[in-house]
């Protein structure tokens, strides 16, 4: 039987802007714009039925052509969106992100109003599915009552729940429930605010320190991204770096969301959680060389292709 797998946060529209010769401000800059589909839990949910397992996405969009077409989109990819809301008179959620020429984020907005329609209540009326998954993961579009629902219906039936920010500005909202998460993923920033520090720039060994943190506040599992997409991590019984592999930085869109979705994956089919991380840093160096948030060929084979020994 197929890995059973939960997913609770946003369906966004994602547009990227990457100049052609570096960004001036306070004007236009000439640039490759491309329109795609987004939102941290549904990339999750799409890199895990793209590895084979069985996905059921919780989220909310608008009763609009954008909202309708990443619901068909994302179930074109394997993803069960029967309990999806479509909600009259909101409009989907949004992402705009402005990249370095390097194919690195320098800004980014988001707007995921829609999201406040996953309710605890939605939830508890969807606890079954809580109870039939074998994992959960959740994102940082939910509101705080949501994610304690999340939390506590978690705890009733026993499931490892994992967590990803989704930004530095929405990260704050886990930290409550840090002891109850069997694995999070942050980036450098993420992770600092996670841990209520400063950030002070990318620096290896101090997001190092940032995962060992982490695991210090109750999580499991820890996984930092790396503004050059290796990987810190720390678990209760070992920290390490894993280097970034890629020959070209197309975009780093979506990275996050694929080294999630690979270590759940890993996770549920039992291996061990520094072997699941390195599937996760396989799942980065792909999705960073693809101008999709998500890589559209994705197999396991093709992880185990690029794992870095």
């Amino acid at each position: 039987m197929a890995e059973q797998i939960l997913v609770v946060g946003a369906i966004l529209l994602d547009s990227r802007g990457k100049p052609d010769a570096g960004l001036a401000p306070g004007t236009s800059n000439p640039a490759q714009i491309r329109v795609t589909r987004g939102g941290t839990a549904r990339n999750v949910a799409e890199n895990l039925a793209r590895l084979g397992a069985e996905v059921r996405l919780l989220s909310a969009v608008g009763d609009d052509l954008i909202g309708h077409r990443l619901v068909n989109q994302t179930a074109e990819s394997g993803v069960n969106i029967d309990d999806v809301q479509i909600i009259h008179g909101e409009n989907t959620g949004a992402y705009i992100a402005v990249l370095e020429e390097n194919g690195s984020l320098a800004v980014a907005l988001d707007d995921v109003r829609v999201m406040r329609h996953i309710t605890p209540g939605y939830l508890d009326r969807h606890r079954s599915l809580f109870k039939e998954a074998d994992m959960v993961m959740m994102d940082g579009s939910l509101t705080p009552d949501t994610m304690a629902t999340v939390v506590r219906l978690c705890q009733k039936y026993k499931k490892p729940l994992c967590a990803d920010p989704s930004s530095a500005r929405l990260a704050y909202k886990l930290r409550p429930f840090l002891n109850n998460l069997h694995l999070v993923v942050p980036n450098e920033g993420e992770a600092a605010e996670l841990c209520e520090v400063d950030f002070e720039g990318p620096d290896p060994e101090a997001s190092l320190d940032l995962a060992r943190c982490l695991v210090g506040k109750g999580v499991s599992n820890v996984v930092v991204t790396l503004a050059n997409f290796g990987l810190d991590y720390a678990t209760t019984s070992e920290t390490g770096y894993i280097p970034a592999s890629y020959t070209e930085m197309v975009d780093a869109t979506g990275t996050g969301d694929a080294v999630t979705a690979a270590i759940m994956f890993g996770m549920l089919n039992q291996l061990s959680p520094i072997e699941a991380i390195r599937l996760g840093a396989a799942a980065a160096s792909l999705t960073v060389q693809t101008e999709e948030t998500v890589v559209p060929d994705l197999s396991l084979d093709m992880l185990y292709d690029h794992l870095i020994v």
